[in-house]
C-alpha cells in the first residue's frame, strides 16, 4: 500500500499529460476546416448547371452575394472562384508555387497530348524548359523584332484588301482572322497557308474552340463520361484531335524532309524546335515529336484567337465612341506626318494607342478567367484549401470594380495615360494576360501585331457604320471559346482617308 500511495503522483501525472496530449494533438487532428462560402448547388452536378455560357458575367453576381472568395463545385470538382485583388495576389504572387499548375479537361488531355504543350503542362523541369525554349526562340523581344517584317508585309496587305474591296462593307472579324493567321503561319512554319488548306485549318482552330470552352456534365463528372459518348460529344473530339493530329504531323514531317534536303536550319519556329530535338534527344531533356506538335498548337491558338479577337474588341469599342476615335486618328496622323504607312518607329510614340488598348483589354479581357490548380493542402485568406481544387481568378470582375476604377463600365482611355498600371504581371488591379509562373509569354508578339494594325487602319480610313445604321445599333455581346470574342463580326464601312 506504501508503494502504491508513492507512485501515485506519478500515475497522475502520466494521465493529465496523456489527456493533455489527447486533447491538444485531437484537436489539431480533428479541428474543423474553414470553407469559403458556396451558392446552393444541385446533387452530382453541383453549380454547373447555373453558370451560363459567360461564366465570368455569373461568378462576379454570385461574388457580390458570397464574398470574393468563395468555393463552387463544378459537378464533382471543386473550384475555388477568387474576385479579389487581395486573392489574386495571393494565388498569383506570394502561393504562386502552389498553385502553378493548370488544371486539364479530359478534352485538353486529348487535343495537347496529354499536356505536353506550354499553357497546359503541369509545373516540371519540362514545363520550364519548354517555356525557356519557347521564349527564348519565338517570344523575347529580339525574336519579335526579328519578325517586323513579316508584320509590316501583312499589315500591308490587310490594308491593301481593305481599299480594294469589291463591297464597301468589310468583315473586320474575318480579316482580323487572316492577318494573325497568316503572320502566326510565317513565324511558326515559315510559310503560309491558303486556299483549301488555309480554311480547313481555320475551321479546326474554331471547331477547337467550341471543344475547350464545352462545359457538359460528363466533362466535370467522370462517372458520367458515358453522357458524352451517348451524345456524340466524345466522337466529334475524337475526330477534331485526329484532324488536328494529322496536319501537324505533315507540318513536322515537311520540316524533317527540308531539313535533311537543305541541311541547314530555318528560322522559323518548328525547324528550332527540331533542331533542339536533333542536339538535345540523347543529353537528358529533349521536346520529343509529341512535344513539338503540341507546342506548334499552342502557337497557333494563342496567336490567332487572341490577338484577333483583342484588334476587333478595340475597333468595336472605338467605333462605339466616335470622340475617343477621332482623338487617336488624331495623334497617329500628327505623328505619322501624312505617311500612307505606320511603321513599328512611329507606332512606338503613340501612348494615345497604348492606353486605347489598354483600356480595350480592360473592359473586354481577352481571357476574362485564369485558371489554376491546388498542387498541396494551403491557406489561402484564411481559408482551407485541398490539393487539387480547382481555382478561377476573374481578372474581369476584378478589372471592373468600382473600388479599383472610377466608373469602370465606361470606355475611357484616358485612365492609362500617365499611367504606370501596364499588364505585365504586376498590377494585380489589371491582369489581361495573367501573372506569376503561368504569365503569357506571348503578350508581347501579340500586341506588336495588334498595335501596327490599328494604327495603319485608323490612319488610312475613317470608320462608319452600315447600312444606314448608327453606333446605338452596334452590339458589344461576348461569345465564350478559347477566348471571349465578339459574337457577332464586326461589319464596317471603311472610306479612304485623302491627305
Amino acid at each position: 500500500m506504501a508503494m502504491v500511495l508513492e507512485l501515485y503522483p506519478c500515475f497522475v501525472a502520466f494521465f493529465v499529460l496523456f489527456f493533455v496530449t489527447f486533447f491538444v494533438y485531437g484537436g489539431l487532428i480533428f479541428k474543423k476546416e474553414v470553407q469559403p462560402p458556396s451558392p446552393p448547388k444541385f446533387p452530382i452536378i453541383g453549380n454547373l448547371r447555373q453558370l451560363a455560357q459567360n461564366k465570368h458575367i455569373t461568378l462576379r453576381s454570385w461574388a457580390h452575394k458570397y464574398g470574393p472568395m468563395m468555393l463552387i463545385h463544378m459537378g464533382s470538382k471543386p473550384t475555388l472562384v477568387v474576385s479579389s485583388v487581395a486573392g489574386a495576389r495571393e494565388i498569383l504572387k506570394t502561393q504562386d508555387l502552389v498553385f502553378s499548375n493548370k488544371f486539364k479537361t479530359s478534352i485538353a488531355r486529348k487535343i495537347f497530348y496529354n499536356g505536353k504543350d506550354v499553357a497546359l503542362a503541369s509545373y516540371s523541369e519540362y514545363w520550364r524548359q519548354v517555356k525557356s525554349l519557347c521564349v527564348l526562340q519565338l517570344l523575347n523581344n529580339k525574336r519579335i523584332q526579328s519578325f517586323r517584317n513579316v508584320r509590316d508585309e501583312e499589315v500591308a496587305l490587310l490594308i491593301q484588301d481593305i481599299k480594294y474591296s469589291s463591297s464597301k462593307v468589310v468583315n473586320l472579324k474575318k480579316l482580323f482572322a487572316t492577318l494573325t493567321f497568316n503572320i502566326v503561319c510565317r513565324v511558326t512554319v515559315g510559310k503560309k497557308y491558303q486556299g483549301g488548306k488555309e480554311a480547313a485549318f481555320k475551321k479546326l482552330l474554331g471547331q477547337l474552340s467550341g471543344l475547350l470552352s464545352y462545359s457538359g456534365v460528363g466533362i466535370y463528372v467522370p462517372w458520367l463520361h458515358w453522357v458524352e459518348n451517348f451524345s456524340g460529344f466524345s466522337r466529334r473530339v475524337e475526330k477534331v484531335a485526329k484532324e488536328l493530329d494529322d496536319f501537324l504531323e505533315g507540318v513536322v514531317e515537311d520540316h524533317i524532309i527540308a531539313m535533311e534536303n537543305e541541311g541547314a536550319v530555318n528560322q522559323d519556329f518548328v525547324s528550332i524546335l527540331l533542331e533542339n530535338w536533333k542536339q538535345n534527344k540523347d543529353n537528358g531533356f529533349s521536346i520529343d515529336r509529341e512535344g513539338i506538335k503540341a507546342v506548334t498548337l499552342d502557337m497557333f491558338i494563342a496567336g490567332t484567337n487572341t490577338t484577333a479577337s483583342t484588334l476587333e474588341w478595340t475597333m468595336a469599342m472605338l467605333m462605339k465612341n466616335p470622340d475617343i476615335m477621332s482623338k487617336l486618328q488624331n495623334e497617329v496622323r500628327t505623328i505619322g506626318k501624312g505617311k500612307t504607312k505606320i511603321s513599328e518607329d512611329d507606332q512606338e510614340k503613340m501612348q494615345y494607342l497604348k492606353a486605347v488598348f489598354k483600356e480595350s483589354m480592360r473592359i473586354n479581357t481577352p481571357t476574362p478567367l485564369l485558371y489554376r490548380e491546388a498542387r498541396d493542402d494551403v491557406k489561402v485568406m484564411g481559408y482551407d484549401i485541398k490539393s487539387r481544387t480547382r481555382v478561377f481568378i476573374n481578372v474581369w470582375a476584378i478589372a471592373r470594380d468600382p473600388a479599383l476604377w472610377d466608373n469602370p463600365e465606361e470606355f475611357r482611355p484616358e485612365r492609362f495615360v500617365d499611367n504606370p498600371i501596364n499588364y505585365n504581371g504586376l498590377h494585380f488591379e489589371y491582369l489581361p494576360f495573367g501573372a506569376g509562373r503561368r504569365i503569357c509569354p506571348g503578350m508581347r508578339f501579340g500586341m506588336a501585331v495588334d498595335e501596327l494594325a490599328l494604327a495603319n487602319l485608323v490612319n488610312m480610313f475613317d470608320f462608319a457604320m452600315p447600312d444606314g445604321k448608327t453606333t446605338e445599333d452596334l452590339d458589344l455581346d461576348g461569345a465564350t471559346g478559347i477566348s471571349v470574342g465578339k459574337k457577332s463580326p464586326l461589319m464596317v464601312v471603311a472610306n479612304p482617308h485623302f491627305y
